[in-house]
């Protein structure tokens, strides 16, 4: 299935490239998230008039995100939670909790945090990715403390 791309998707392209997915990614995720349309010649003649307008969008997104990570940057974040002599937590900490705590000073979705490992399950000091923009990463580090 062809779609024509309104906006960057990772691994897929930029605005206005016309992309060949499965039926179902284009119908469940980019199109209803408006990331994209269908690559019909009415289509591709609506995008091309509306071209600057979508990327003077994405900039400006970009620009408000860069923004975003300026206020971030070499940030440390403090969370504290039950947790064993040996430093074990009693639980874990996920996306939801860490971007509650980043949120009182940025605002921050938990979709934005990103935790290749996993959930954290240990005191110690962590760096976690906040993606702000499919191209603004920023890194803050997370310290679990013992309550």
């Amino acid at each position: 299935m062809e779609v024509i791309l309104l906006d960057k998707v990772n691994k897929l392209g930029g605005i206005g490239d016309v992309a060949v997915v499965k039926p179902g990614y284009a119908r469940n995720f980019l199109i209803p998230n408006k990331k994209a349309v269908m690559a019909t010649k009415a289509n591709l003649a609506s995008f091309e008039e509306r071209r600057v307008e979508l990327e003077a969008q994405a900039a400006e997104r970009k620009g408000a995100a860069e923004a975003r990570a300026l206020t971030l940057e070499g940030k440390t974040f403090t969370i504290a939670a039950n947790a064993g002599d040996e430093g074990k937590l009693f639980g874990s900490i996920g996306t939801r909790d860490i971007a509650e705590v980043i949120s009182a000073e940025v605002a921050v979705e938990k979709a934005e945090i990103r935790l290749p490992e996993g959930a954290i399950r240990h005191t110690g000091s962590f760096e976690v990715d906040v993606q702000l923009h499919s191209e603004v990463v920023v890194t803050v580090t997370l310290e679990v403390i013992a309550e």
